[in-house]
């Protein structure tokens, strides 16, 4: 049934596919890390394996090869090791922020463009942006655009109060957004600067700041798992949140069939705990 809290629903649904998806190619990049370091690991001693790479491609779409290179085991090790545990997870960080920021913001984009009364009245609009407009619905959609830019570029506290604004769900009341700011703040910092903490990162991050002003800032597999399970948490924090204020019956029918999943799941554990017991029993009197 296609209803409004359906709908909403039905973003939140895609974006913890996404972050699936994210876990799983993470780990799977990871696996594959592994491997090789066996595989070299394997290989003789004084072994050089040489490996080439593309530079560019020809007129006709052809790959222009580098000139093989040489890599000593130890050189080949220290890169798969600088891939497998830095780069992976502070690539994996980024991807896991533009999930949720794209969530967020479709979620405000979707809200506002059904419920176009939400945009305040004295909000200021450019007149080439009625003007240029081919319909009045163009003119809507420019104008929340517009809205969502501004929203965007707020500090993390900022734009959870315009969320609030727009969707009643108070985001700083949950640790988990808190959590959420900090891996926001740590993506922020490692694009901008080199990985090291600065006064803007322990002001968007407070209490749960992970270093102090000029230390580096570590992204490891660990830490990137944590944020991982904190951005699932945050979208089902954002699921439950969103369906109080506009019930989606996707949802609850997910919910009860996953508490009647849950009651089976115990009901055979005790059954397999009982016969364990018995079984015990009947082999102590025996």
């Amino acid at each position: 049934m296609e209803t409004f809290g359906n709908r909403i629903n039905d973003l939140i649904q895609v974006n913890k596919s996404l972050l699936f998806l994210q876990g799983e190619m993470a780990q799977l990049t990871y696996l594959s890390f592994e491997q090789n370091i066996k595989w070299i690991n394997n290989l003789e001693e004084g072994a050089t394996i040489p490996i080439s790479y593309p530079l560019g491609f020809k007129a006709d779409n052809t790959a222009i090869m580098s000139t093989p290179r040489n890599y000593t085991k130890d050189e080949l090790t220290e890169k798969y090791a600088h891939l497998g545990m830095n780069k992976l997870p502070i690539d994996a960080i980024f991807q896991l922020v533009t999930i949720m920021e794209t969530l967020m913001n479709d979620i405000l984009r979707t809200i506002l463009i059904e419920y176009p009364s939400k945009i305040p009245s004295k909000k200021k609009v450019d007149i080439d942006c009625v003007l240029n407009a081919s319909s009045l619905e163009q003119a809507k959609i420019t104008i929340i655009d517009g809205i969502l830019n501004e929203i965007a570029y707020k500090s993390p506290k900022d734009y959870a109060s315009e969320f609030e604004k727009y969707t009643s769900v108070k985001l700083l009341e949950n640790p988990v957004f808190h959590k959420y700011i900090e891996l926001k703040a740590t993506r922020d910092i490692h694009i901008h600067n080199g990985g090291t903490a600065n006064e803007i990162y322990l002001i968007k991050s407070g209490v749960v700041a992970r270093v102090k002003n000029g230390e580096f800032l570590p992204v490891d597999i660990q830490y990137f798992l944590m944020s991982y399970e904190q951005c699932l948490q945050l979208n089902e924090i954002l699921e439950k949140e969103l369906d109080k204020i506009w019930p989606s019956e996707n949802f609850r029918k997910s919910e009860t069939k996953k508490e009647s999943t849950e009651k089976e799941e115990v009901v055979q554990k005790v059954i397999e705990e009982s016969k364990t017991e018995n079984k015990e029993e009947t082999e102590k009197t025996a």
